[in-house]
C-alpha cells in the first residue's frame, strides 16, 4: 500500500535497538530517553498522538472550508479556490512536526502517527465509490502497464545502482520503492533481502522527499500537457511512489483522474509480494548462496501480499450492487457519506505524512542513493508517460 511514511517509523535505528519496536527509525542514538519512549510507548502517548493528528485534521476541513471565503475580492481569491485539502493537509503536518520536535514531543507521540491505518482505509472507501465495470475495465490496461512499468524502472535503478556501487541490499529497496509503491514496496524488499533498519530509513527518507513535490507537479504537467483525465490518473498512479501521494495528487487531478490513479496504483500495491518473492529467491540463490537455505513458499507470499487491495475490489463490488438495488437519490447520498468519511481518513493520513518526515535519513544516505533514486524517477516519468498515453488514450471514466 499504501506506501507511505508511517511504514518507515516502524522500524527502529539499528544503532539505538536490536529488536522490533514501534519506534520510529530516525531516532538519534544519543537520546537513550527517547528510543525507550518510542520503544514502549504508552497508552496515553499513543492517544495523545492521535489527538494531535485529529486536531490538525479538523483544523485542514476549516481551513479548506473558509479560505476560499477569507480570499473574496481579493488577489489571492483564484489561489485559495485552486488549493485543495492535502495542500492543508500535508502543511499543516509539517508545521506540528516542527513544533513538536522544538517541545521534544514528536518521538513520544509518534506512534500515534497511523499514515499506514488511515491510507489505507481510505483507499478501501474510495472503492465504494468506483463503479465495478470501470476497475474491471481498467484492470486490463493497469495490469499491462504495472508490468511494463516496474520491470523497466526496476531494471534501470537496479543497474545505475550497481554501476554506483551500491550495496545490493540497498540496490533491491530502492529498485522496489521507486518502480512498484514507495515505502511499502521498500519494507517488502527489505524483508526478503534481511536488509538493514538504516537501509530501510535511507529508502523511506528518499521516497518522501520525492513524492511531496510530485503530489503538486505531476497535475500541473497534466493540465499543461492536455491530459484526459484517464491518462493524467495512470501516469499520477504509475509515477509517485506511495499510495497516500497518489490520492492527494489524483485529488487535485479530478475524481475522475483520482478513480483511475488508484486502480492503477492498487494493481502496482497488488503485485508487492511477487517482487517480494522475486527478491527473495534472488538473495536466496544467487547473491547470499546459503547451503540449505528454504525456497520461498506460498505463505510467505501471502504474508507479503497487501491485503488493503482486496478490500478496495470488495468495497467496489459491494458498492456497485448496493447503487443497482437503491433508488438513485437514496444510493447517492449514501456514496456521498461514505466519500466524506473517505476524505477524512486521506486527510489524516495526509497529516500523519507531515508530522514523520525527517530529513536525517536522506541526509546519512549520502550522494549516491539520491542520483539512483532521482535518475530513476525521471526514467518512471517518462516511461510511465507514454505507456499512460498509449494504454488509456481512449479510456473513458
Amino acid at each position: 500500500m499504501a506506501g507511505t511514511g508511517a511504514e518507515a517509523a516502524n522500524e527502529p535505528d539499528a544503532r539505538t535497538e536490536s529488536r522490533p519496536a514501534a519506534g520510529r527509525a530516525d531516532v538519534p542514538s544519543s537520546e537513550t530517553e527517547a528510543v525507550q519512549a518510542v520503544s514502549r510507548p504508552t497508552a496515553g502517548a499513543i492517544a495523545a498522538g492521535i489527538a494531535v493528528v485529529l486536531v490538525l485534521g479538523a483544523l485542514t476541513r476549516y481551513f479548506e472550508t473558509h479560505v476560499p471565503r477569507w480570499s473574496v475580492d481579493t488577489p489571492f481569491q483564484r489561489v485559495a479556490k485552486s488549493i485543495e485539502f492535502p495542500v492543508y493537509a500535508i502543511a499543516l503536518g509539517l508545521i506540528g512536526n516542527v513544533v513538536l520536535t522544538k517541545l521534544a514531543l514528536r518521538d513520544r507521540l509518534s506512534a500515534g502517527f497511523r499514515t499506514e491505518f488511515f491510507i489505507k482505509t481510505g483507499v478501501v472507501l474510495l472503492g465504494a465509490s468506483i463503479n465495478l465495470k470501470i476497475l474491471v475495465t481498467a484492470a486490463g490496461p493497469s495490469i499491462l502497464q504495472a508490468l511494463l512499468l516496474i520491470t523497466a524502472v526496476f531494471g534501470f535503478t537496479w543497474w545505475l545502482g550497481g554501476r554506483l556501487g551500491l550495496d545490493d541490499k540497498l540496490r533491491a529497496l530502492l529498485s522496489s520503492a521507486v518502480s512498484i509503491c514507495g515505502v511499502s514496496a521498500a519494507i517488502a524488499a527489505a524483508g526478503a533481502v534481511q536488509a538493514r533498519r538504516e537501509q530501510i530509513a535511507y529508502a523511506a527518507s528518499l521516497v518522501i522527499v520525492f513524492a511531496l513535490p510530485s503530489i503538486f507537479l505531476l497535475p500541473w504537467l497534466a493540465g499543461v500537457l492536455g491530459l484526459p483525465d484517464a491518462v493524467a490518473g495512470a501516469w499520477i498512479g504509475g509515477n509517485i511512489d506511495t499510495t497516500a501521494a497518489v490520492a492527494a495528487s489524483g485529488a487535485i487531478a479530478g475524481e475522475k483522474a483520482l478513480q483511475i490513479a488508484t486502480i492503477v496504483k492498487t494493481t502496482q500495491n497488488a503485485l508487492i509480494g511477487v517482487v517480494a518473492i522475486a527478491l527473495t529467491a534472488y538473495f536466496t540463490l544467487r547473491v547470499e548462496r546459503t547451503p540449505g537455505a528454504a525456497r520461498p513458499s506460498a505463505r510467505q507470499f501471502w504474508e507479503r501480499f497487501p491485503k488493503f487491495v482486496l478490500g478496495f475490489v470488495a468495497a467496489s463490488i459491494i458498492g456497485t450492487l448496493y447503487l443497482q438495488t437503491a433508488d438513485k437519490k437514496s444510493g447517492a447520498a449514501h456514496i456521498a457519506i461514505v466519500n466524506d468519511l473517505r476524505t477524512w481518513f486521506l486527510i489524516f493520513a495526509f497529516v500523519s505524512i507531515g508530522l514523520e518526515f525527517s530529513l536525517r535519513g536522506l541526509r546519512e544516505a549520502g550522494w549516491r542513493p539520491v542520483v539512483v533514486f532521482g535518475s530513476a524517477a525521471l526514467v518512471n516519468l517518462a516511461v510511465g508517460l507514454g505507456l499512460s498515453v498509449l494504454l488509456f488514450h481512449n479510456f473513458t471514466v
